[in-house]
């Protein structure tokens, strides 16, 4: 009788949990998603060319050198490059001299210790040390910047979905909401009026929930003065400019990936076609005999005819 009993209430329990399963996924086909001003007005990435795009991309120096530009002047104020060391720029063309003078004359100084004291301290930087961060930890960070933490710039092209063009758009992004429309026309605070931009935040449909903390950093042509020899130094220029050296900065291996990347393929092809005349020299005359067995065999059938005789079994 208790097993009858516990039998029903498993049942009853079951039968609640597929009647619940059932609605849900009965509710979840019927109904329509719940229309966001995220979802109808942000924007996918636009499209960035670069040298570096592609199986056989590489890095032009130029465009680094001054993308390495707009980052000092314009970036390293609020971010970082904790992955990367002073010494590493000697990639992009800089001679051992002009980086000693980069890393002594930087603005922010690296943390240290005073040896006679043992007190924290700071010194000058020294090609060898990592880019210093502009906080002292992510407190600091955040007290300075409305509670809004500048990441690290290091890996941000392999962190952020789209990658270059998403930094790229979004420096290029920033726009008056008032008005703003999406591709289909609908005003942004007409359709929701509830998505206002917060005081203290930045309207930009790049960005993944339209508002972001950080103010435009470039802001007008000829904000960085480049070297003669250059492009002008537009919004548009200098975007892309320091978009292609966060590329760098997040792939400094890029161009040796992509050279043992051909050289793999071309091996690999060569292999397979050096194996395909193997096989057509050695293999291609020899001729697979096969040889039918099994009960229909006329040896097997006689076998088994003189098994049956034996035992006085018919047929």
């Amino acid at each position: 009788m208790l097993r009858f009993i516990l039998g029903l209430i498993g049942a009853a329990f079951a039968g609640v949990l597929l009647i619940s399963g059932f609605n849900t996924v009965s509710t979840f086909l019927s109904s329509e998603p719940e229309r966001s001003a995220e979802h109808e007005f942000h924007k996918h990435p636009k499209h960035l060319a670069l040298a570096s795009n592609g199986p056989f991309g590489k890095y032009d120096k130029a465009q680094l050198q001054r993308g390495f530009q707009v980052y000092k002047e314009v970036c390293a104020a609020c971010h970082g490059l904790h992955q990367v060391a002073f010494r590493d720029l000697a990639a992009l063309g800089y001679s051992e001299n002009a980086i000693k003078k980069i890393a002594s004359d930087w603005a922010i100084e690296v943390p240290s210790v005073n040896p006679e004291t043992g007190e924290a301290a700071t010194r000058k930087a020294i090609p060898s040390d990592r880019f210093p961060s502009p906080y002292a930890n992510e407190t600091a960070g955040r007290a300075a910047n409305n509670n809004a933490y500048p990441p690290d710039l290091s890996l941000m092209t392999k962190a952020r979905e789209g990658g270059a063009a998403y930094v790229y758009s979004l420096l290029t992004g920033y726009t008056n909401q008032q008005g703003y429309k999406n591709e289909k026309g609908q005003e942004l605070l007409k359709e929701f009026p509830s998505a206002k931009t917060p005081e203290g935040l930045h309207f930009n449909p790049y960005f993944p929930n339209l508002n972001i903390a950080m103010p435009q950093p470039i802001v007008s042509d000829g904000q960085v003065t480049y070297a003669e020899g250059n492009p002008a130094p537009t919004v548009d220029q200098m975007a892309k400019d320091v978009s292609a050296f966060l590329v760098w900065t997040a792939e400094p291996k890029l161009e040796n990936r992509h050279r043992i990347g051909i050289v793999t393929v071309l091996f690999l092809l060569v292999g397979s076609f050096l194996g395909y005349l193997a096989y057509r020299e050695i293999w291609a005359e020899a001729k697979r005999k096969v040889r039918v067995t099994g009960p229909l065999e006329a040896e097997n059938q006689a076998k088994s005819r003189a098994a049956k005789d034996e035992s006085g079994i018919a047929g």
